[in-house]
């Protein structure tokens, strides 16, 4: 009985100190440190860093060819 017991507090701090983790752990909601603000290519829709995207009349593009191409999709 006293091996039962012992079993069920150990489990029971196991689990409690789990979700402690998880409660410390970021939150996916804020972007991730050294990568900038988000665009999108208006061609292919792909999501790039602002910093690496061609900006064209306005418009985000992933690479010269889209941008060549325009807002177009396919």
């Amino acid at each position: 009985m006293g091996r039962l017991i012992l079993l069920v507090l150990v489990v029971a701090l196991l689990v409690w100190y789990l979700r402690r983790d998880e409660e410390k752990e970021p939150s996916g909601d804020k972007p991730a440190a050294g990568r900038g603000e988000l665009v999108r290519c208006a061609h292919c829709g792909v999501h790039l860093p602002r910093s690496e995207a061609l900006a064209v009349d306005g418009a985000y593009f992933c690479d010269a060819e889209h941008a060549r191409r325009g807002s177009g999709r396919g």
